[in-house]
């Protein structure tokens, strides 16, 4: 699996890039669409909207199930990935240069991991 160390993880498997601009974008991990399998369809929040940290703010469906995605951040959706709701299949493809939503008015980073840590706790959670 492929866990880039300039990411932080969420331990509900979504990666989070912070952006100069002080925004972040948000996206699923590698462990995460790969456990999913072959995403089909993915229902997105709108801009503006106000996302919090450990709470659903999307779902990917994939041919096993529909899953909800936890927000690793508390802000406000500053952008959405539209590519994704006519490809979701990029998330499986590219899972860290398909992100999901941008966010900006960021804060309840706190519980986020580094690439090892967070390699770490999925495997503790697979034993």
């Amino acid at each position: 699996m492929n866990h880039p160390k300039e990411l932080k993880y969420s331990k509900s498997h979504e990666w989070v890039k912070f952006l100069d601009d002080g925004t972040a974008l948000v996206g699923l991990t590698d462990y995460a669409q790969d456990a999913l399998g072959d995403l089909v369809f993915v229902n997105l929040p709108e801009t503006g909207d106000e996302v919090t940290a450990g709470e659903a703010f999307a779902d990917v469906e994939s041919v096993k199930a529909v899953s909800d995605v936890f927000s690793p951040l508390t802000g406000t959706v500053a952008e959405v990935n539209e590519e994704l709701l006519d490809v979701p299949e990029m998330l499986n493809n590219d899972p860290y240069g398909a992100w999901l939503i941008k966010v900006e008015n960021i804060t309840g980073q706190d519980e986020l991991l580094d690439a090892d840590a967070y390699i770490q706790f999925y495997e503790s959670e697979e034993a």
